[in-house]
């Protein structure tokens, strides 16, 4: 099994906390689904955390403290504080994967905005009230295909 690991001169803008959860995770040899079952979040949402995207809950740091071995003053300090969610992706990004999503909402966005809008009147889709799984699927051929779910709360704009 492959691991997620982290290029820190690749990402200037991460806080203190990605190098520390990093690098734990490397000595660990553990992947996010590992440690997300330990904490009792989804994959992304545990990733979300090391890359300084998701804010971390007082029992999120406990459990990553015991999986990982990081004291946890270290990792209060460190995640303690709120995220500065979105300042560490350049736009358009380029790194390939990130691209390729970001180039389904550039082709896409508009076909999905008509559907949404058709189907729950004007509004958005929350970023806030939110949730996400990444399944692997196999077909009958053996090729592999990413399955991802968004799932947002429908916001529909008010009339003023």
């Amino acid at each position: 099994m492959s691991l997620a690991t982290l290029d820190t001169s690749q990402h200037p803008n991460l806080p203190a906390s990605a190098a520390t959860l990093f690098s734990a995770k490397a000595a660990k040899k553990l992947s996010f689904e590992q440690i997300a079952s330990h904490i009792g979040r989804n994959e992304v949402a545990a990733a979300a955390i090391f890359y300084g995207q998701a804010k971390a809950s007082k029992e999120d740091i406990l459990k990553l403290s015991e999986v990982l071995d990081i004291p946890e003053a270290q990792l209060e300090e460190q995640l303690g504080g709120f995220p500065d969610r979105g300042r560490t992706v350049e736009m358009p990004p380029k790194e390939p994967l990130i691209y390729r999503l970001y180039e389904i909402v550039q082709n896409y966005g508009y076909a999905y905005k008509a559907v949404l809008n058709e189907k729950f009147g004007d509004g958005i889709m929350s970023a806030i009230s939110f949730s996400t799984k990444v399944e692997k699927e196999t077909d009958a051929d053996g090729n592999n295909w990413a399955v991802i779910t968004l799932r947002g709360k429908w916001l529909p704009f008010s009339r003023f």
